[in-house]
């Protein structure tokens, strides 16, 4: 760690400290030798892509330089732990953040499904009615049942709290803000993050999906929707990060070696293609991420 570094880049280092450390990155081995691809590459990469080999390992290269081989980690395993590690930095680093944004916090709730939320608590009805009636079930479908990977949720404010040292309301006024616990029993959904530990599948869509399905479903304020990803090629990344609309922004798990890696390997397509995306606010560092929930 640098010396006298702040808060965030000691937590950005546990971060792919805890990474490394779980195996989800990591340096793999090839069992069968392909001709002219590596025999080694890091667990982010692409195997049969020179282009994904080449930025992976440039970016492991400048988190760790000491490489553990081992084999790939099934794919559920790999996402449920990156799942996991997400959650923890975003908690760590989010609750450090109490004079921007005060307030009860949950970030790891037992029941995740959306309609147990203020702004969605509506489609419970929903889930009801499908349940007994299963043509209904047919014509509605099941895209309104969201699990988000990653939540961050607020609870209800007592109107002790709300009314510290002066009194902001009173029996006759707010009588309808969530916010208010005498309105409101449910907790608010604050942010939805999903986590993809790379973007080579079709799955990887499912982010802008669940993204829209939050935007029509919602009533009332509309939480945070982010993509937290390790994924290193630009070109994929942008097939989720371009465009406005859905998700607020694509954040990377290490952004800035990204940059330096694509840079030093004189990739220039890949490097404008990053450049287009941090300059449109669409591509972040997972180090911005804390903060911005904060907004």
């Amino acid at each position: 760690m640098i010396p006298n570094a702040s808060y965030t880049v000691a937590a950005r280092g546990g971060y792919h400290a805890a990474l490394l450390r779980s195996g989800v990155l990591r340096m793999e081995h090839r069992n069968r030798p392909k001709n002219g691809m590596p025999d080694e590459f890091p667990s982010n990469a692409d195997g049969d892509s020179q282009t994904s080999i080449a930025i992976a390992r440039a970016i492991f290269d400048q988190i760790q330089t000491e490489a553990t081989l081992g084999g790939r980690l099934a794919g559920q395993i790999s996402g449920s732990k990156f799942e996991q590690i997400t959650r923890s930095f975003v908690q760590e680093t989010f609750t450090t953040l109490k004079a921007l944004r005060p307030g009860k916090w949950d970030f790891n709730p037992k029941k995740r499904a959306i309609f147990r939320f203020e702004q969605y608590h509506h489609l419970a009805e929903l889930s009801e009615v499908a349940a007994k009636n299963p043509e209904i079930a047919v014509l509605l479908g099941s895209d309104y049942v969201i699990t988000p990977d990653v939540l961050v949720v607020r609870e209800a404010e007592p109107d002790e709290i709300i009314n510290p040292g002066e009194l902001i309301v009173d029996d006759t006024v707010a009588l309808r803000s969530s916010l208010r616990q005498r309105n409101n029993a449910l907790p608010i959904l604050h942010a939805s993050i999903s986590c993809k530990w790379t973007l080579r599948s079709d799955r990887a869509q499912n982010a802008r999906s669940e993204a829209l399905n939050l935007i029509r479903n919602r009533k009332g304020r509309l939480p945070h929707i982010a993509v937290v990803t390790g994924e290193p090629l630009p070109s994929r990344l942008a097939s989720l990060a371009l465009g406005t609309g859905d998700l607020d922004c694509v954040y990377h798990f290490a952004l800035t070696e990204l940059i330096t890696g694509v840079q030093n390997l004189g990739i220039e397509d890949s490097a404008n293609l990053v450049k287009i995306m941090v300059d449109g606010k669409r591509l972040k560092d997972i180090s911005d991420l804390p903060l911005d929930l904060a907004v």
